[in-house]
């Protein structure tokens, strides 16, 4: 019993550190053991041509995917937070791949290869890093309008990098992939390989037919396959193929850290690391929200880490979380990450000895399953939706989109533009925040007395403020009260409504410190009502409270308006514009109290 305790201690101590250990347990079940294997076979018949395909996108010779399929998938489930994400080769980080490293060296060489694994050590070590740093909130750097702006232009950027693999033909690279699709338009224009569009027309027509009737465990892609090898090796397919695969599991090997290259593959590392933890959190948070499992942002970093960090000493290219392929998973019933690790044994088991069979795999093939597997990813509607929450995003999106598409094969060049713009929208907007002059409504609330032709009262004049006071905003927030009160030359009373601000900066308190002294200095006292903890906090620490008056601080505006009207007399009270039969409306705060 006491050796029992002792080993459930060190298990509970190595949690962060060995998140598997929570599952492994489970295992002991045996229905949920077969769970996982069948669920682990499943997503292997998938993953297997899929990865191929992925490597071809790649600008890899297409047996490098099952390279990449080998260990990352079992690494990422046991350093990982989800149960079913499947990990291995996807279409985003193998186009990012691609692109980062076209610029300089070309796709297929010795050196292209090198820098695509080394690219996948630092993808990993970047994504370890940001993991135990616990910075996985970074990805709120990819606003949704510059996801959606990326994504529908890389969609269209991967199905026409296929189309010389469609059409049979040797693409002709230009500079630009506009160039590229251009020059490889005229080429099959005039040298069209027949046969090859008749397999992927083949290969279309199956993912097609069976995708739509599959139940989530029919492994289409792996039947497309086998029916288009078959048919390569029957007739005497006359069509670029796979060819020969090495046989035999990928060898430990280093990286080469090339300390000349690293600088330039930086920025597109970080890039990976950042589209590739939003596609992976997206996927997961979607099954967690059907399994009750809670998943950690940070631990499912270093898992993804992980997984390209030893995948790079195996040959591996990076990679990520696979939407289609973590859907079969939990489809197929994985209740742990074990079904991962199943998935891997298949594909060593694969690449062990079943390799000679793909060697009439046509190219054309792998070209249909990388076209069909993205197409879906096309998303017009958000872009519309966008443009009508804010314009702004709307813009962000559809630049971003533009951007991506002329600067392909330079993906991360149009990423880096749509976070451009959206930190510049958001600094634009949190430097102008709302600065409402408010007034009394006939149903006795208060509202902007601008926006709905209210009558203000002379005297006395409510302003509210929403966002934080801080450097950005503090002179726009000095500017509007000034422009309030030059309207009203009669002023006596300012009180404004602080419910909105949650944060105050040493500019922001300055500022309010200043604008204080400045309206007393021409006969305008000022009242603070609804300050929150935190701003009250601040105001207490710098003597600010004190400063303004601690009988000038309320909980709301109508204890405020009492306050006032106290000193100016009934009489003025009864013909203030302010003055509502039910004050009690104007009761932001139900308790009464500063919160």
């Amino acid at each position: 019993m006491r050796g029992t305790a002792e080993l459930r201690g060190i298990l509970h101590r190595l949690l962060p550190y060995t998140p598997f250990t929570r599952w492994m347990v489970e295992l002991r079940d045996g229905a949920v053991l077969r769970a996982d294997v069948i669920a682990g076979i499943t997503v292997a018949m998938i993953l297997i041509p899929q990865a191929m395909a992925y490597a071809q996108l790649a600008g890899l010779p297409a047996f490098y995917g099952l390279y990449a399929a080998f260990l990352p998938p079992a690494v990422a489930a046991l350093f990982g937070s989800s149960r079913q994400l499947a990990t291995g080769p996807v279409a985003m980080a193998s186009l990012l791949s691609v692109g980062i490293l076209q610029t300089f060296v070309a796709p297929g060489t010795g050196d292209f290869i090198t820098y695509s694994i080394l690219l996948a050590l630092m993808v990993g070590m970047l994504r370890i890093c940001l993991g135990a740093l616990r910075l996985g909130a970074l990805v709120n750097l990819l606003s949704r309008p510059v996801v959606i702006g990326f994504t529908n232009a890389a969609v269209l950027v991967i199905a026409t990098s296929q189309m010389h693999h469609l059409f049979g033909v040797s693409a002709v690279r230009g500079d630009y992939h506009f160039q590229t699709v251009w020059r490889t338009i005229e080429v099959i224009a005039g040298n069209a390989r027949w046969e090859s569009l008749g397999m992927a027309s083949l290969a279309t027509a199956i993912l097609l037919g069976l995708r739509n009737r599959a139940s989530g465990r029919l492994p289409y892609v792996l039947i497309a396959v086998v029916a288009t090898t078959l048919t390569s090796w029957l007739v005497g397919y006359g069509g670029k193929v796979v060819g020969e695969i090495p046989r035999g599991l990928p060898s430990f090997r280093a990286p080469v850290l090339d300390l000349r290259i690293v600088p330039e593959l930086a920025m597109g590392a970080i890039t990976i690391t950042l589209v590739g933890l939003m596609e992976a959190m997206a996927i997961a948070k979607t099954i967690a929200t059907k399994t009750k499992q809670q998943i950690d942002i940070n631990q499912e970093l270093i898992g993804q880490g992980m997984a390209n960090l030893v995948g790079s000493f195996f040959q591996s290219y990076a990679v990520s979380g696979s939407f289609s392929r973590s859907a079969v998973n939990y489809a197929s019933g994985a209740r742990t990450g074990f079904s991962s690790v199943v998935t891997s044994l298949v594909v060593m088991i694969t690449l062990l000895w079943f390799t000679p069979l793909l060697y009439h795999l046509p190219q054309a093939t792998l070209g249909a399953i990388i076209v069909i597997s993205v197409i879906s990813l096309i998303r017009i509607k958000p872009i519309v939706t966008a443009w009508r929450v804010q314009r702004q995003d709307g813009i962000i999106a559809v630049v971003t989109f533009l951007g991506t598409l002329v600067l392909a094969p330079a993906l991360h060049q149009g990423i880096l533009i749509g976070v451009a713009l959206s930190l510049l929208s958001y600094l634009l907007r949190t430097m102008r925040p709302r600065v409402v002059f408010l007034a009394r409504h006939p149903d006795g609330s208060l509202h902007g007395a601008e926006i709905h032709g209210l009558e203000p009262d002379q005297k006395i004049a409510i302003i509210r403020f929403d966002g934080r006071l801080y450097f950005g905003d503090s002179s726009y927030f000095e500017d509007k009260v000034l422009e309030i009160v030059a309207h009203l030359p009669g002023l006596q009373y300012l009180i404004v409504d602080a419910g909105g601000i949650n944060q105050v900066d040493a500019t922001g308190e300055q500022t309010l410190r200043n604008l204080v002294g400045r309206l007393r200095g021409v006969g305008i006292d000022v009242f603070v009502t609804g300050a929150k903890k935190q701003f009250r906090e601040v105001l207490e620490r710098t003597g600010c409270m004190d400063y303004i008056g601690r009988d000038h601080f309320f909980g709301w505006n109508q204890s405020a308006l009492e306050h006032v009207w106290s000193k100016l007399g009934a009489e003025y009270r009864a013909r203030c514009p302010l003055n509502s039969s039910h004050p009690s409306e104007d009761r932001p705060f139900a308790d009464g109290l500063y919160i």
